[in-house]
């Protein structure tokens, strides 16, 4: 991160990272569910103020990044790509640090995967979550 090998970017470019998540490939997954209808559902939600994205850069082009709802001090993750190794995290990394500064509580990553747990994600009980969410809404 210190590196100065990645730029980032919030909402400069949403349609090129939702259509970039749905053309990732992720191994043990056939297609994706990413398909039109969610993509213009999520653009509309983008335009409205509540869909964004983080975007990641490399030698001006996009390498990485990731899209989300936030509601209030929530952000919901909904997915993420990389086309260069490290893209990935970088976003995770830099979606934590814009947390920090702008009031989000908690970020909602939905799966438990190995790349999430890396950052610290944990699964909660759904009483803990359902009472974190009301406190942040």
């Amino acid at each position: 991160m210190n590196s100065g090998r990645f730029a980032f970017s919030w909402d400069s470019c949403f349609c090129r990272v939702i259509s970039a998540c749905a053309g990732a490939s992720r191994p043990g997954q056939d297609g994706t569910w990413i398909v039109p209808d969610m993509i213009e559902a999520y653009t509309g939600l983008h335009r409205a103020g509540y869909a964004h994205s983080l975007e990641v850069f490399q030698d001006g082009g996009l390498v990485g990044g990731l899209y989300g709802v936030r509601l209030g001090g929530v952000f919901f993750g909904e997915s993420m790509f990389h086309t260069v190794p490290e893209a990935s995290k970088a976003a995770v990394v830099e979606l934590c640090a814009v947390a920090v500064r702008s009031g989000i509580g908690m970020i909602d990553c939905q799966q438990t995967t190995q790349h999430m747990v890396r950052f610290g994600a944990v699964e909660i009980p759904r009483a803990d979550f359902l009472r974190r969410l009301s406190a942040l809404l």
